[in-house]
């Protein structure tokens, strides 16, 4: 179904970033503007299953962005604590919204008209698309536009360029001082041995003390770190990189750089999860990632494109 100024479109999300992009960049594939509904739900709600919350729609609105109609003609949404909302939203519209769930909802899969989710998740079913990995904002033009405007800020680094994307602990993975330091050195080794420059960006998991290693080690090689000022250089990083290095922990930056065609390399951390296994042994199975052990290669694959295709079959099955 093609975009129109008629077709009003919601996405809806705790609020978390990464899983926020994941619903935007499909909204953007599919041609839409889309109102972005964050909610935050408080105790009991914010602890309770699904199947319990008694008043999806009020239990939101008191500690969040409000949801009373004009109800959506589409949702995208994610995360855990929007799918009772989601679903009464639909009923509340007489079934007039088509909602499209990113991820697992865990619960009342068939209730969902779309469900999109990676195949290390398991899931199957008339209304599932498999993806790979995570959806995500990246497209050419984004990257080219980005790489323009940071070039100029990291054209004193040698090539090739090595850009690092650093994430930190979550629920799986553990960022060690042990797991930091030998990233670090692996870099230096790289940067010594092969002669490239070193961009890095660390995200809002990094703890001060990793970042803080990784720029004391890594002062002895030709390297530039974001101080998280300004615009975020995330994807210019992405754009202008020979390579890319992600650690282990985040299936969206690993799927967004894969999706460059670029080589990615990827540095263990202590600790996973037999999904995140299941994700990164598909990859390299593939030939698209190779883990991180300080040297330089290069190799060629066809780049993921799961936003574009999701966005396909979406509409394939709209209209």
């Amino acid at each position: 179904m093609p975009a129109a100024p008629a077709v009003k479109v919601w996405v809806l999300t705790d609020g978390k970033p990464g899983m926020e992009n994941q619903c935007l960049g499909l909204a953007e594939a599919l041609g839409f503007l889309p109102v972005i509904k964050r909610i935050k739900p408080r105790f009991p709600w914010s602890v309770l299953p699904p199947h319990c919350w008694l008043k999806p729609l009020l239990a939101p609105s008191l500690g969040g962005d409000q949801l009373k109609p004009p109800w959506p003609s589409v949702l995208i949404s994610t995360g855990r604590q929007t799918v009772a909302p989601a679903l009464a939203i639909k009923k509340a519209n007489l079934g007039n919204t088509f909602c499209i769930q990113i991820q697992n909802p865990a619960i009342w899969h068939h209730h969902f008209d779309i469900l999109v989710v990676p195949a290390h998740d398991g899931i199957r079913g008339k209304n599932a698309i498999i993806t790979v990995g995570a959806l995500n904002r990246i497209t050419k033009e984004k990257l080219l536009q980005a790489s323009l405007k940071l070039r100029s800020t990291i054209n004193f680094l040698p090539r090739p360029l090595v850009s690092v994307l650093v994430g930190g602990s979550n629920k799986h993975y553990r960022m060690t001082n042990a797991s930091v330091r030998s990233l670090a050195e692996k870099l230096l080794t790289l940067s010594t041995k092969h002669g490239v420059g070193l961009a890095l960006t660390c995200s809002r998991r990094t703890s001060p003390e990793a970042e803080d290693t990784l720029r004391t080690i890594l002062s002895r090689s030709p390297s530039w770190f974001w101080d998280g000022k300004g615009e975020n250089p995330y994807f210019g990083l992405l754009g202008l990189a020979d390579a890319i290095v992600v650690t282990a922990d985040s299936v969206s930056m690993i799927s967004e750089a894969c999706t460059t065609g670029k080589p990615v390399y990827i540095a263990t951390l202590e600790g996973g999860s037999e999904k995140f296994e299941r994700f990164q042994e598909s990859l390299q199975k593939s030939g698209i990632t190779r883990p991180f052990n300080g040297t330089l290669e290069n190799w060629r694959y066809q780049p993921l494109d799961d936003t574009q295709r999701v966005a396909a079959e979406i509409k394939r099955r709209m209209s």
